[in-house]
């Protein structure tokens, strides 16, 4: 091992414990501390599993430790969005135009899980649950958890590396030594998780290989499958209002706004209201910050350095990406973390806030565009050029979800392209209408 003392990892969620896994196979001790009991051993809270969309990044990382294989098995191919109209109608719009252009709905428990396991057949790697991080002295390095029985414990080793969340017990911290910039800003949305039962048989109730979604311009509904036959359904929803959480405070209630927005969906939910009352309301945060590293003594990852809405289906992915990039900078710089942290962070951070502004404006674009003609024209016009120009145009959408291509050069990318489907797509109604010749043009200046 490098090193006798321990890399301590404050949170044993998927970052977490991907990255003690990239740790161990670099030659590190790693002492893994999470604050939640076991999930191994100890059922999830019911409301709080909502499915997570794998896409390339999240896929290059799970190779990477060799776990991909292990994970499809449990992974469930989404070819596309399914729209459902308010009239029950239902319309397919693919991600992409290649056959292998998918994204995979996994359960975020069953692959949390999956990972500890890996984890902990690692070398020199020990997992302590219930061990809840309190802070961290940044002059020494010297982490404050509560173990168990509520007793006070401080741990140190080579460095320290946090990835505890949104809530970061150690980006808290941080805050507080100075110069350090962070803001948080929460969606007037919450969420709610629901679900659409299997049927006798096992069978899925809806299309299985989509990713359902009920858009109604100020708030929608989402579903993902699962290998039991079930769908996991996430209500995005404003928090007040004459559409907001508060008002929906009586199961007639709760019926009556389901049956009239979500009419075909409300006979396959028989749990709905018993769901909606017990399950929890959730919040939904950004949270961006500058540096993600003190000295030597701490780096930030995942959510703890920059948490994202849900709505580009990139959180994790995101998250995993962080692990893949910190393993190769441990590489460049062995043994000198001030090198690797402030490589890692300056490095990172640009596509981190990119990601977090793609995921915002997607959420508009998910709850309204999707059902609007004009965003449906735009979309077809882009699959059009993806197929015309190979060489020179992939949607945005597919640099994001289909590419390792760094988010911010991504949300470059598509800001030209909207600049182009603006010319392409004005003052028209149907795709036959188009002069290609502007492409056509467009594309010449590019060369």
């Amino acid at each position: 091992m490098k090193n006798e003392q321990p890399v301590v990892l404050i949170g044993a969620g998927l970052s977490g414990s991907l990255l003690a896994i990239f740790l161990s196979r670099r030659g590190y001790k790693v002492n893994l501390y999470e604050r939640r009991p076991d999930m191994r051993k100890h059922s999830l809270s019911a409301g709080r599993s909502i499915n997570l969309a794998l896409s390339e990044r999240g896929i290059h990382a799970l190779k990477a430790v060799g776990m991909l294989d292990e994970i499809m098995e449990l992974a469930i191919p989404m070819k596309g969005r399914m729209i459902h109209g308010k009239d029950s109608s239902l319309s397919f719009q693919p991600y992409g135009i290649k056959e292998n252009e998918v994204i995979w709905s996994v359960s975020r428990g069953e692959l949390n899980k999956k990972l500890m396991d890996l984890a902990s057949l690692q070398p020199g790697v020990e997992i302590f649950f219930t061990h809840k991080c309190t802070g961290i002295d940044l002059t020494s390095g010297t982490v404050h958890l509560e173990n168990p029985n509520g007793e006070a414990v401080n741990v140190t080793g080579q460095t320290v590396i946090g990835t505890d969340g949104s809530a970061s017990a150690l980006r808290m911290d941080m805050m507080k030594a100075g110069r350090f910039n962070y803001s948080q800003s929460y969606l007037e949305h919450g969420y709610k998780e629901l679900t659409i039962p299997a049927l006798p048989d096992g069978g899925f109730q809806l299309e299985k290989n989509a990713l359902h979604i009920w858009p109604r311009g100020s708030f929608m509904m989402i579903a993902l499958p699962n290998p039991d036959g079930t769908f996991t359904c996430t209500l995005f929803f404003p928090y007040s209002g004459t559409h907001g959480f508060d008002d929906l405070n009586t199961e007639e209630k709760v019926l009556a706004f389901f049956s009239s927005e979500f009419p075909d969906a409300v006979p396959l939910m028989p749990n709905l209201t018993q769901e909606f009352f017990h399950n929890p309301t959730a919040s939904l945060m950004t949270v961006k910050s500058e540096p993600w590293n003190y000295e030597d003594k701490v780096v930030l990852l995942g959510d703890a350095a920059h948490a994202v809405v849900p709505f580009f289906g990139q959180g994790m992915n995101c998250s995993f990406e962080d692990c893949v990039e910190l393993d190769q900078w441990i590489e460049k710089h062995p043994n000198n973390w001030l090198e690797c942290f402030q490589a890692f962070s300056k490095s990172r951070k640009p596509n981190a806030d990119a990601i977090a502004n793609m995921a915002l404006e997607n959420f508009i674009e998910m709850r309204d565009k999707v059902a609007h003609p004009e965003f449906l024209l735009r979309k077809k016009v882009e699959q059009q050029l993806e197929q015309r120009y190979p060489q020179h145009f992939i949607s945005r959408y597919a640099l994001v979800s289909f590419s390792t291509i760094p988010y911010h050069i991504a949300q470059e990318k598509g800001a030209v392209q909207d600049r182009l489907l603006d010319q392409l797509c004005a003052n028209i109604t149907e795709v036959s209408q188009v002069n290609w010749e502007i492409a056509d043009q467009w594309f010449q200046g590019i060369n």
